[in-house]
């Protein structure tokens, strides 16, 4: 199987979170909101079960590889089975199941790097569950790059119109000055531009740089981080052939008229980053891993354990986080090595 005849591969995620619920919804939307085949690693049992409970009329259908998967997904869930050793209480998580969280993402990334899926798409996770059950990475991100072999990667959010990648992520704001430096911007931003052009099909991506300080530091009135640090690395992503603006007062980056001018934004830190996406788009962003052998999209919320079993949860980003996914593979296929 090549190209778009390969499923994605969706992890489970926290199995007492609403992960399975979205996936049930995301395959009931799939002919009006084109969901691209997808095969869910999880227990079909467990799958069947909350369908029921929750009043989804879905088919769910045990398989046993990646084609059968693609034969079955028009008339069924296509589950792709993987033991979880305690029973399922949606919303009260139990860190026994930690073990089949973990083994659904290595499952997942072993068919994406075998080919059988064309990517890889993740549920989210309860990090402190699956620390209790002796899981040492930071996160989903940090796991997956350890899988990969220790490649170095970024975070993007795209939603809403725009694209945007947090420099520096999940520290307290008033590490992030001391953080920030030329290096770590460049990094982020090359791997970004290479992302821009091999997953998203532009030949030559056009970057801004958000200013850490108000009005971009005014040059340097209000502190020296825009001009000394934000500055020069600007600079020499323009010397590298990087169409690369900055530093710019990021409270004027993400209005219709300036969204035009690039084709993603360079953030200093998290928040920065989050507010416009999750202002602009707050059910629809979607959570992209750049630098990954495999392409990884996930939705961009958590478990939400207050909406599991109601059935209320909204599918709408992980049905993104789907197309999403699909067209970053069918776009990476092509591309150019």
């Amino acid at each position: 199987m090549t190209g778009w005849e390969r499923p994605l591969a969706l992890t489970m995620g926290e199995p007492a979170g609403i992960g399975g619920e979205i996936a049930c919804m995301a395959w009931l939307d799939r002919a009006r909101a084109g969901v691209p085949p997808f095969m869910l690693l999880d227990d079909p049992e467990r799958i069947a079960a909350l369908a029921r409970a929750v009043g989804f009329d879905v088919p769910v259908r045990a398989v046993g590889d990646a084609e059968e998967a693609v034969a079955v997904f028009g008339t069924a869930l296509p589950v792709l089975p993987l033991a979880l050793p305690a029973a399922v209480t949606p919303g009260r998580p139990d860190p026994a199941n930690g073990g089949a969280v973990i083994g659904s993402i290595d499952r997942a990334v072993a068919l994406a790097r075998a080919g059988e899926a064309s990517a890889v798409v993740t549920n989210p996770i309860q990090k402190s569950v699956l620390y209790q059950a002796g899981f040492s990475h930071p996160g989903h991100t940090e796991y997956l790059a350890h899988l990969a072999g220790g490649t170095e990667t970024v975070m993007m959010l795209e939603g809403g119109g725009i694209r945007v990648v947090p420099v520096t992520i999940h520290v307290p704001i008033a590490a992030v000055p001391g953080m920030l430096t030329t290096a770590l911007i460049l990094r982020t931003a090359r791997i970004l531009a290479q992302a821009l052009r091999r997953d998203f099909g532009i030949a030559e991506p056009r970057l801004a740089l958000a200013g850490l300080n108000p009005h971009a530091g005014e040059a340097g009135t209000i502190g020296r981080e825009d001009v000394e640090v934000i500055a020069p690395a600007a600079e020499a992503l323009r010397a590298e052939g990087i169409a690369a603006r900055g530093p710019l007062p990021a409270d004027t980056l993400f209005h219709a008229g300036v969204r035009r001018d690039h084709d993603a934004v360079l953030c200093m830190y998290h928040d920065q980053a989050l507010i416009p996406l999750k202002t602009l788009d707050f059910d629809g962003g979607v959570n992209v891993t750049l630098g990954l052998p495999f392409v990884r999209t996930s939705p961009d919320h958590g478990t939400a354990l207050g909406l599991a079993g109601t059935g209320r949860a909204s599918p709408r980003s992980l049905v993104a986080a789907l197309r999403t996914a699909a067209r970053l593979a069918a776009t990476r296929a092509v591309a150019p090595a």
